[in-house]
This record gives structure tokens, sequence and C-alpha cells, in this order.
């Protein structure tokens, strides 16, 4: 496939002046794009590419399931053109018709492209796609300039290898320190149930439980390959080679207390190790997040936080 994003002027040429949505990522793996624009009479802030995160589309961040502003409009209208991505084979995004064998690298690479294509930018990630973001920062350290990670997974550097045995991981399903990990088999994707978005992505108090049916509307299958490499399965997982390469950039990991694969020490020890700066939101009297921020009862106090901290760095 033709990548879709690129123009007349060439492969590296700018997209700023692209339509609301286009396609961009690789030939192998294409992306669709949403982009929204900030106002014409604001000055103009670095552009963000707001990356979902497993089993989700970039849906998270253009609204609330219970109505409200998502994050999208809420960084435009600040400033940033946003530009709000789904993964391969997710969303709006052409299908992959080897979804369930989807690599994390192959989506990092899908979305470097659409960053280097924008300029220097500002990226936001979610859960799996932290270790993307890790890993396109050492990549490409000229695109990227600040991150901002929302309960993000850690490089695989930090993790441990756990064994290819099935039977041997579900021992381990329940232990928070590891994150809960699973071992799924990689001949079909994956489809969550009702039980597993209820544990884990809507238990938390702020969640807007009135909206959990429209929630569950907008989960996507997803790659088995990319939640065993989310677990370091077998030393499957994304690596970085040098985090010092990461040590000078601007990184902001925000976690909340009811976030049951994202403890404290876990989300602490990613920022430590990449020379990051941590948020634990209870820190600053922010109590009842759990893994789903950008669409719980106070995503705009924490939209509100993270423009803060990225005026703190005039970006």
């Amino acid at each position: 496939m033709q990548d879709r994003a690129r123009n007349a002027q060439g492969p590296d040429a700018p997209i700023q002046a692209a339509g609301r949505c286009f396609f961009s990522g690789t030939e192998r793996r294409a992306v669709f794009v949403d982009r929204i624009p900030a106002p014409d009479n604001m000055p103009r802030r670095h552009p963000i590419v707001m990356v979902h995160g497993g089993c989700h589309t970039g849906t998270c961040y253009l609204a609330t399931p219970d109505g409200r502003a998502g994050w999208a409009e809420i960084f435009a209208t600040a400033g940033h053109d946003v530009f709000v991505v789904d993964w391969p084979g997710h969303g709006r995004s052409p299908v992959c018709e080897d979804l369930a064998v989807l690599p994390t690298r192959e989506i990092a690479e899908a979305l470097l492209a659409l960053i280097k294509s924008i300029g220097p930018a500002i990226l936001l990630v979610h859960s799996a796609s932290g270790p993307m973001a890790w890993w396109m920062a050492e990549q490409a350290p000229e695109a990227i300039v600040a991150i901002l990670g929302i309960a993000p997974g850690a490089p695989a550097n930090i993790l441990p290898v756990l064994p290819n045995d099935a039977a041997e991981v579900a021992k381990l399903s329940h232990d928070i320190s590891l994150g809960c990990p699973v071992l799924l088999p990689e001949d079909k994707p994956v489809q969550v149930g009702a039980e597993f978005i209820a544990t884990y992505w809507a238990n938390a108090p702020r969640f807007p439980k009135g909206a959990l049916a429209q929630y569950r509307q907008s989960i996507v299958p997803e790659s088995a390959r990319l939640f065993n490499e989310r677990f370091n399965i077998g030393g499957q997982g994304l690596c970085i080679n040098d985090p010092a390469s990461l040590a000078k950039l601007p990184i902001l990991i925000v976690t909340g207390d009811h976030d049951p694969r994202h403890p404290r020490e876990i989300d602490q020890a990613t920022a430590t190790f990449l020379g990051a700066e941590f948020l634990w939101l209870p820190d600053i009297g922010i109590k009842g997040n759990g893994h789903m921020p950008m669409i719980e009862d106070n995503s705009d106090t924490i939209a509100a936080l993270l423009l803060n901290w990225l005026g703190e760095k005039n970006l």
C-alpha cells in the first residue's frame, strides 16, 4: 500500500496543512489520523500526537463516553494542533489480516512515520503505547520534544522475562508487581470481555459508570502478540538500547491510585529508569483515578495538569 500521507512535495514533507482526516504510517502498516487544529486566534504551540493503548482507538481522546469534551479538543483549544491516531488494524485504520500477530515495533514504526511528517511534536501515550514511545524517542530524538505518559508500559529492559508457558504465567495472573500478566495464543486476535473491562479499565471511582455500556462499544480486538510482548513473555518485549539517550527529553509519567496494573512502584520505576518526572495523582490531592483518566469524571482537571506542565517547559 502506498503511504497516503505522502504528497507531491516528497515523503518527508510536513503535513500541517493536511485535511481534517488523513492516512499516514508505513507502506506495510497504514494508520488513520484525526487532525484537530488549534483555533486561528491562538498562539501556536507544539503539535501533539495522541496515541491510545491496547484494545482501544483514538476515540478515547476525541470525547468521553458520557459526552464531555475529550482531551483532543481541550489541548487544541490551548493552542496545540492535535493529531489523534488509530493503530494499524484498529478503528478507522485499514484492516490487518494478521492482527493476531501484529508486533509492537511495527505499530511504533507506523506512528513514527506520522510524527516525522508532522515535525517536532509532543507525544502523549497511554498504557501499551508506552514502550512504543520510549523506542520512538530513541530512534528519532529530533522528532519528539516531550512525552506525556499516562500509566505507560515500561520498556522491556526493566521487565522480568516471563516463561513462554501458559500454565506458569497463569500462576502469576494476579501478581500486581508484574502487571497481572497473561500469555495468549497467537492464532486469533484477542477480544476482551465485560469482566476484564470492569476489572482493569472501568473499576475506578471516577469512571463514569452511567456510560459503561457506551464505553464498552469502543473496545476493539487486539493483537495477541502485543499482549505477550507487553508482559515480556520469553523476552519478546520492546527494549531501548540506551536509557541515557532519553534523559534530556522532558518526560512526565502520570498514574492514578486505582489502576490495578500500574501501582505506584511500577510506574515510578519506569520514570527512574528513563530519568523522567513522575506524578502520583494522590500526592497532589487527586484521588479515585484508574487506568482511563482521559475519560474519567475529572478528565478536564488531568488535562489542565498536563497543559500546565507543558507550559512550564515552554512547549
